[in-house]
């Protein structure tokens, strides 16, 4: 069986920064340390976080007393950052930039006096932040979908910003709806590039497979996109959080398997994944199977 693994698999440049600057933190101060939420969206990741480094993840800052506070890679409410600097705790931001730069376009548009549409999904933290960075703003809209905005008035100017992890022809579609609701419309794609690119990857590796794996942490918008668009174009598509949820049932017949992850999959993940897949074909060819070598 063949195991073709998506180019840009593993964590994105966002989450490796955001994990490198908690471990450092970890090494350098004997206080508690702390994250507001977890610091990425990978429950294993987040456990080994503790167990390794003792870095707990709270839900509010009134649950911190004192010691650090990392800023977790989605970023938080602006509220929740000021309570901390009131609180006095040492506060290490390991906000994506690429998300850093949305707040701060939310926050341009509001100033400018934009009506202040986010393409997102508004239940996601990154979303919940991006809202409170629209300071001074008349009202902020979130939507993911045309539809969501069916109701909003004419304009006399929109400012668009997107979640970054939000796939692109759903910015389109809301762009496109908008250019009938205001006669100036300003857009910012903040999408990450990086989504984009393993979005297609994921896409073109879902073409040429009989079996698409997506691995990552179901608490993942943007995994839970990449298995959308995997299954669209190979049904045959499953989303793991760890190997041992694999079935060697669900291999039968396949020639092919393609693996990509979201941004918050760390490698070892990935790697045991592939561990498992030959450890199934291994077991097949015991039990008589045939699968062509990897």
């Amino acid at each position: 069986m063949h195991i073709f693994i998506a180019k840009s698999s593993g964590f994105c440049f966002g989450v490796k920064r955001a994990i490198n600057l908690a471990t450092e933190c970890s090494k350098e101060s004997n206080e508690a340390i702390y994250t507001l939420g977890p610091i990425i969206h990978n429950p294993q990741v987040v456990k080994r976080l503790e167990d390794s480094s003792h870095i707990y993840a709270k839900k509010t800052v009134d649950e911190i007393k004192a010691g650090t506070v990392i800023i977790r890679s989605h970023g938080v409410r602006l509220e929740e950052l000021n309570a901390a600097r009131e609180k006095g705790l040492n506060i290490v931001d390991a906000t994506c930039p690429f998300v850093k730069k949305a707040q701060e376009l939310v926050t341009l548009l509001a100033r400018e006096g934009y009506a202040v549409i986010i393409a997102g999904e508004k239940d996601h933290p990154e979303v919940q932040g991006l809202l409170s960075y629209g300071i001074g703003a008349v009202k902020i809209r979130v939507a993911s979908h045309p539809d969501e905005l069916k109701d909003m008035p004419r304009k006399k100017k929109i400012g668009i910003v997107a979640q970054t992890t939000l796939h692109a022809e759903k910015l389109q579609d809301i762009v496109c709806f908008c250019l009938g609701k205001a006669a100036e419309i300003k857009v910012f794609n903040t999408i990450c590039n990086a989504t984009s690119i393993r979005q297609e990857e994921s896409a073109l590796l879902a073409k040429k497979v009989d079996r698409m794996i997506v691995a990552g942490g179901r608490n993942s918008a943007n995994t839970r996109r990449l298995f959308e668009i995997c299954r669209a174009i190979q049904p045959m598509t499953c989303n793991i959080e760890e190997a041992k949820e694999l079935d060697s049932d669900w291999f039968e017949g396949a020639e092919s398997v393609g693996i990509t992850s979201g941004a918050s999959t760390p490698d070892w993940i990935i790697d045991s994944v592939v561990k498992r897949i030959k450890e199934i074909e291994s077991l097949n060819k015991k039990q008589g199977g045939r699968a062509d070598a990897v």
